[in-house]
């Protein structure tokens, strides 16, 4: 987890009701990896086509809220399957009495009722989102979280590793111009 957090990750947050500490470390990795692969596509993230990849549950220990992948829809491979000897890996952050503010309008204390939710519906999903679900699940690649977060910096790896623009066959270009003439015609202003 990076601080200060994105937009993307505070709606995640808001919409799962969660604080950042609630989440299993293990997720956070995901959900840079979803922010890094959007970024490839020119993309902004979107909370609804995450959690139509990704559903929200409790841990077997129910001390934390794990996103995993909706069966039949990867997207990112699992980053690490457990994290062990969490006290001397991670640090905790903590506020004086009263200072709910250090996180910038998330507080530190962990919230009593997460929202627990299965992957979202394709048909619940507005056209834009299921247009952009729809491109990702056609490139039939379960993306790697750990390959995608070590190249975060590395924008030709990435590229040649995600097959954007300059590398992509015809069947993937005709699907990339697809997609964004349903963006460009799915924009509110010009419906």
């Amino acid at each position: 987890m990076r601080l200060p957090l994105s937009i993307f990750e505070k709606e995640l947050l808001t919409e799962l009701n969660v604080v950042p500490a609630q989440l299993h470390p293990n997720n956070w990795p995901f959900i840079r990896a979803f922010i890094i692969l959007y970024s490839q596509f020119d993309i902004s993230p979107s909370i609804e086509v995450f959690l139509y990849f990704f559903e929200a549950k409790h841990t077997r220990s129910k001390l934390w809220v794990s996103l995993n992948s909706d069966p039949g829809r990867a997207l990112l491979t699992l980053f690490q399957s457990s994290y062990k000897n969490l006290k001397g890996k991670f640090v905790k952050v903590r506020a004086s009495t009263g200072d709910t503010t250090l996180l910038d309008e998330f507080p530190l204390y962990w919230t009593p009722e997460p929202k627990f939710q299965s992957a979202r519906h394709l048909e619940d999903l507005s056209p834009k989102d299921q247009g952009i679900c729809k491109f990702l699940t056609s490139l039939k690649v379960v993306f790697d979280t750990s390959f995608l977060l070590t190249k975060e910096y590395i924008p030709s790896v990435l590229k040649a590793y995600t097959g954007t623009p300059h590398s992509l066959p015809l069947a993937k270009i005709t699907l990339l111009l697809l997609l964004t003439i349903c963006l460009f015609l799915c924009r509110e202003d010009v419906i």
